[in-house]
């Protein structure tokens, strides 16, 4: 960290201290907090709109506003420490100086950098859930604890300060997880986690460093979570997040959701019960039908995607009294532009050390272990995917193998990739082929979603100009035939 850095980390860090100061006294809180936003305002310089702080402002001074009161909860009951860490973090390093970093080297490099990646130091786990796609690559793979922190010191260089570990079970390895987050104390990490290895000892000492952060997978109650994860899974869960807001730490959920699940996990009792043990947030993940015996029947119906569009839009809103913050892998591509993987915003590393564009999409051409990360970045999948960035004009059907998955299969023809699961390798033609029928069924469905957003209004017109569909297409072609004959 060079000299400015540090400075300008130690008046962040300054001003946090100032928030955290009056944590338990109202008015001088709500002063304090516009003092951070006019910190921030003047840090960042033109990064962010002027109207983005003034709705800031505006809301902070409102007490019966949601989410005021979800940053006040969240100051009175998370650490100091992982509050103070938190926004450095993920805040000031990964938001500020990584973003500026990230712009510049992927002009130096002509390729996408990654804002996170995704690691799995190990491919063990202490269950075996039904369906699991990380199963597939079995449980004798691990990224020794050098070669993890080889790839976190070559992604700082890059500008990429977060790091989430997926797995397997990262927490199987959690000694080298506290390990790496003391030696990378200028990154945040986050632990998408089963739970059942969170015990006293490991809080105490993730609030000391205050830099990591936690998803817990569930997927509804008690019944139906322990009948895909094992008897007692339900409460150890529970437990393991009682004894995290015990000890102040940040934490979430994790879940995937199907064609049998997807009312119960958001379904106002399971949002209570989540925020009733301390969750902050809620990542749903779309059922993806990875791996030779995934079950295609398992991905909800065109109805249910479009129920679950509608309602973490609604939980999120000011008309809900949900304070969490829920977020939808599939279904939020238009705020971050459609496809994030491919290393554009994120891409994911296995327990062998292929780099994949994305933890769903099992292909690569590279391999930490015998390239550099910058080299694994420009392989030929990443540079395709970066060239077909969006995917689709239509950011409700984003990724290239479940709504577009025709384009997944010309990626992986086009640039060689290989099957990166070393079970069960599965061709770019027999996944997509599960995806065909989905894609064409919720087509008509995201369209009419997309046309229905007045945001969305002016870019649907020109979508439909660029891009007819096949009948169109045909239609046309028909047309033109009858007039040159």
């Amino acid at each position: 960290m060079d000299a400015k850095m540090k400075v300008e980390r130690a008046a962040a860090g300054a001003a946090i201290d100032g928030v955290l100061k009056y944590v338990n006294h109202g008015d001088d809180r709500t002063k304090a907090l516009l003092n951070l936003t006019d910190f921030v305002q003047k840090f960042t310089g033109n990064m962010f709109a002027e109207k983005t702080f003034d709705n800031i402002r505006t809301m902070l001074q409102n007490p019966d506003n949601k989410w005021v009161q979800y940053v006040n909860r969240g100051l009175d009951e998370l650490d100091p420490q992982v509050i103070k860490m938190t926004a450095l973090n993920l805040g000031f390093q990964a938001a500020f100086v990584g973003t500026k970093q990230i712009r510049m080297n992927r002009e130096r490099y002509n390729c996408n950098i990654p804002w996170t990646m995704l690691m799995d130091p190990t491919s063990a786990c202490n269950l075996h859930c039904t369906g699991c796609w990380a199963a597939e690559y079995g449980h004798k793979l691990n990224l020794s604890y050098e070669k993890l922190s080889d790839i976190i010191s070559q992604g700082k260089e890059l500008g990429t300060y977060f790091y989430m570990f997926t797995g397997g079970e990262p927490l199987v390895r959690k000694k080298d997880i506290l390990r790496l987050a003391e030696e990378h104390h200028d990154c945040e990490f986050h632990c998408f986690t089963n739970g059942t290895l969170i015990d006293e000892e490991f809080c105490e000492a993730v609030q000391k460093l205050g830099n990591i952060s936690f998803s817990l997978s569930l997927e509804g109650f008690e019944e139906v979570n322990d009948g895909r994860r094992g008897e007692g899974i339900f409460d150890k869960v529970l437990a393991a997040m009682d004894l995290m807001k015990k000890h102040g730490l940040l934490f979430g959920t994790s879940i995937c959701y199907t064609r049998a699940n997807l009312e119960t996990v958001t379904s106002d009792e399971f949002l209570d019960l989540l925020i009733e043990h301390g969750c902050r947030y809620s990542w749903y993940f779309h059922f993806m039908p990875v791996g030779m015996d995934a079950a295609p029947e398992l991905m909800p119906t065109v109805e249910q995607r479009k129920y679950i569009y509608h309602r973490l839009r609604e939980i999120r809103s000011d008309k809900s009294d949900k304070q969490i913050f829920v977020m939808d892998f599939q279904n939020d591509g238009e705020f971050v532009g459609g496809c994030i993987a491919g290393g554009r915003n994120y891409c994911h590393i296995n327990a062998n050390g292929d780099v994949e564009p994305c933890v769903f999409i099992h292909y690569s051409g590279a391999n930490i272990n015998e390239v550099s990360l910058i080299e694994a970045l420009q392989q030929p999948l990443f540079q395709a995917y970066r060239d077909g960035q969006p995917f689709n004009r239509n950011h409700l059907r984003p990724c290239p193998m479940l709504e577009n998955p025709e384009l997944l299969r010309e990626m992986v023809e086009k640039t060689g990739a290989k099957s990166t699961d070393l079970q069960s390798p599965e061709s770019a033609e027999h996944l997509c082929g599960k995806c065909d029928l989905y894609a064409a069924e919720w087509k008509k469905a995201a369209d009419e979603l997309w046309a229905e957003n007045p945001h969305h209004k002016q870019r649907y017109e020109n979508y439909k100009k660029e891009n007819l569909d096949e009948e169109a297409k045909a239609s046309t072609e028909e047309i033109l035939s009858g007039i040159r004959g």
